[in-house]
């Protein structure tokens, strides 16, 4: 009986010595086998329990999120620090493009109205009649809308004389002196170019109380210039007219050689000027080929009537001769000289 249970508690006490050397066995296999001393492997279980491991990673994202935030927060402090920049006013500059564009759109709007308008070709003309009656004229135009003139009053006994200056030819002074010892005001149209080299003659012309007319700068056709041209042809005449007299120029212009079409007559008026043809006129600018002081004088004879716009050109040697002839024979038939400024 004893012997048997000495024997029964050895056989148990064998098989747990047994147990503890297979697990100690397997430990230390598994240690070696991943080259972790056996000390770490105590130290360290082999998994870590799920909850501690959630632990773990919800502290590391509140860390992350702290330094995160401690980061943002010192970018904060370092813009705070930098002085601001004021907000820049926005440059008038800016404002001036379209400025310019509504002038563009209105100076296209103002050459699109002109280029509706007819521009063919017309060269004055009139038609004369021998019971001294003012004469018929072209009609195909209304040039009364177009502030155009080629007579006065013709309710009364007036004439308006008016004389070309293209160039000169030694008779301008005669003629101012002619006109001043008979106490007649005229109206003088003059280039450009003859204002620069008579400076002098048409600041007497000013002085004396007579009219100085816009002729253009280089007498063109007209109708072959477009608006640009026509204006600087124009303006330009009358800027410099005012550079040597000092004085405006009277808003009067005849049209070079008398050609015109109803676009130049619209942009004449647009300028402000009453554009001034005439009803008397004779082939006297041909300086080789005049006719003298008779036939000068007879042409007024035969054709003078009431409102009467009379061209003389002033490079005319008939007419110089003429002149105080025909101012007399007019006085006498009751006609009294009127300036443009009475049309």
């Amino acid at each position: 009986m004893i012997d048997r249970g000495i024997h029964k508690g050895d056989d148990a006490m064998n098989n747990k010595i047994f147990l503890a050397v297979i697990l100690t066995s397997s430990v230390l296999v598994g240690c070696y086998s991943k080259n972790i001393p056996m000390e770490e492997s105590i130290k360290e279980p082999l998994e870590t329990p799920i909850e501690q491991r959630l632990e773990q990673s919800s502290k590391k994202e509140e860390k992350s999120k702290e330094e995160e935030k401690t980061i943002l927060e010192a970018k904060e402090d370092k813009r705070s620090l930098e002085p601001k920049k004021e907000l820049e006013k926005p440059e008038k500059v800016k404002e001036e493009p379209q400025k310019e564009v509504e002038r563009q759109v209105y100076k296209t709007t103002d050459i699109e109205k002109s280029n509706t308008l007819s521009n063919d070709l017309k060269s004055w003309w009139f038609k004369r009649n021998t019971q001294n009656l003012p004469p018929g004229a072209q009609g195909e135009i209304d040039i009364v809308k177009y502030d155009t003139y080629y007579l006065g009053n013709t309710r009364e006994k007036r004439i308006y004389l008016t004389f070309d200056e293209g160039y000169e030819n030694g008779y301008t002074g005669k003629i101012l002196d002619i006109l001043k010892e008979h106490k007649v005001k005229a109206a003088f149209f003059v280039t450009k170019p003859y204002i620069k080299s008579q400076q002098e003659l048409v600041k007497r012309m000013v002085e004396e109380g007579h009219i100085v007319g816009n002729h253009s700068v280089t007498h063109p056709r007209l109708p072959d210039k477009n608006k640009e041209e026509i204006e600087y042809e124009i303006n330009e005449t009358a800027r410099y007219f005012k550079e040597i007299t000092k004085t405006d120029m009277p808003l009067y212009f005849r049209p070079p050689a008398g050609e015109y079409s109803e676009r130049t007559l619209h942009i004449t008026k647009d300028l402000g000027y009453k554009t001034i043809f005439w009803s008397m006129a004779y082939l006297d600018w041909d300086v080789n080929n005049q006719p003298g002081k008779k036939e000068a004088f007879s042409h007024v004879a035969l054709n003078h009537h009431n409102g009467a716009i009379i061209l003389l050109h002033a490079v005319s040697s008939s007419n110089t001769e003429a002149l105080g002839d025909i101012i007399e024979y007019l006085r006498e038939q009751g006609y009294s000289f009127a300036s443009l400024d009475e049309l």
